[in-house]
């Protein structure tokens, strides 16, 4: 009887192993012996000279004891000793200094060695269970991936996938957009899988750079099959975003295909990312033409380039400044972005039209103010003059006030 409640136990615990994925039955094995071992160590002080057998197949394990036949009266350590009397009970053969494996009947031990193994086991499952997710969404890092939204909290929302496992998206990962109800079915790239003490962390992101990519993958066939490539991408998330291709057969045109007969293919991407304005040009290994090509829909009069420092400095006309720049100043900072340059934009004065650097005020406004204003772009004094005075206010990050006063001292300069 207790030969078959020991099986039946294992049974139950053979039949959860089958039920998890990418567990061989290698590691099956090994791990229901581990968990054997590991309360037989606790029960009897050691476990090594026991033998563990298991058979999946059957749903059993047989586990042996090896003992010492000693003469009667001189067993010192019951562990790893018998008597001569009791051993030819195993053995009738046998004699003083052979070894006899008895045959250990895991059930007798009482309901809680049994208890003791059903949680071994199941915290080693649990730790293979961890070590195979871990394992396959590490694999998975930088894909998209599916999920429905479970749950939602101020700083993360939580996902489940059709495997019904976990997926976070903190809330700096989600387009600022971006409006959920529970149930809604999200995409999103698995950005990274942290490990904090074995116990996996999927965060999943919808505003990674990544994603963009593996969209415009799944909707150009090109991408997919290699006949066009993305070269370099820009984004900020809900906004803007440019992305450089380039072709490696001259019969397509990789703007083309991208963009689809009348916008089909990025109008799918747009949607997915909630309206995100996608820039799509023509990737070229030209420091010069891809800053002029990254500034569109401006248009550059000359462009002069620090190769070492790789910073540029564009030139415009003065009504072109605006263009280059862009609405919160996006334009140019997803222009340096792509390009990997530091780009500062400049009016191209004719000659008979007066302006000023910023650099000759330094006297009347501090240095640090000029350097704001030359990083968006404003490094004249017409620069400043002509940009609108809320575009000043919000991304020079200044004081209204400030702003007055820096926009009264360069008007003075003219009048005088």
């Amino acid at each position: 009887m207790a030969k078959k409640i020991e099986t039946e136990n294992m049974v139950d615990r053979f039949a959860e192993f089958k039920e998890l994925k990418n567990i061989d039955k290698t590691t099956m094995i090994s791990v229901l012996e581990e968990s054997f071992r590991n309360v037989l160590a606790k029960m009897f002080g050691t476990d090594e000279n026991f033998d563990v057998i298991m058979n999946p197949d059957k749903g059993d394990c047989e586990i042996y004891q090896n003992l010492l036949v000693v003469a009667d009266d001189e067993v010192e350590n019951p562990v790893t000793q018998i008597g001569l009397s009791q051993a030819r009970e195993i053995d009738p053969e046998c004699e003083v200094g052979e070894d006899v494996a008895k045959e250990i009947i895991f059930a007798k031990f009482g309901r809680r060695a049994i208890l003791n193994l059903r949680q071994t086991l199941q915290s080693k499952i649990l730790d293979l269970q961890n070590d195979a997710l871990y394992s396959k969404f590490k694999e998975l890092e930088g894909e998209i991936i599916t999920g429905e939204v479970h749950q939602m909290w101020k700083r993360e929302m939580l996902l489940m996938d059709e495997d019904q496992n976990e997926l976070i998206m903190p809330k700096e990962e989600q387009i600022p957009s971006d409006f959920f109800h529970k149930g809604d079915i999200v995409r999103a790239i698995v950005k990274r899988v942290d490990n904090p003490n074995g116990k996996p962390k999927i965060i999943v992101s919808r505003t990674d750079e990544r994603f963009l990519r593996r969209l415009f993958e799944q909707e150009v066939p090109e991408i997919h099959d290699g006949l066009i490539t993305i070269k370099t991408v820009a984004r900020i998330p809900g906004e803007r975003a440019k992305i450089a291709v380039e072709s490696y057969d001259d019969r397509i045109d990789p703007v083309g295909a991208c963009v689809g007969i009348k916008g089909a293919r990025i109008h799918g991407i747009v949607r997915e990312l909630k309206n995100e304005n996608i820039d799509v040009l023509n990737y070229t290994a030209n420091p010069t033409l891809m800053i002029q090509r990254a500034l569109s829909p401006a248009h550059v009069n000359s462009i002069r380039i620090n190769e070492e420092d790789k910073k540029a400095e564009v030139f415009l006309h003065p009504d072109e400044v605006s263009l280059a720049i862009g609405k919160g100043g996006y334009n140019i900072r997803l222009a340096s972005m792509l390009t990997g340059y530091t780009i500062d934009v400049y009016r191209d004065i004719a000659p008979n039209e007066e302006d000023i650097y910023l650099d000759e005020f330094a006297d009347e406004i501090e240095p640090w103010i000029i350097e704001t204003l030359k990083n968006m772009g404003l490094a004249t004094a017409k620069s400043v003059l002509n940009a609108p005075r809320e575009m000043l206010v919000k991304q020079a990050d200044l004081e209204e006030e400030t702003i007055d006063k820096i926009l009264a001292v360069l008007r003075a300069e003219f009048e005088d």
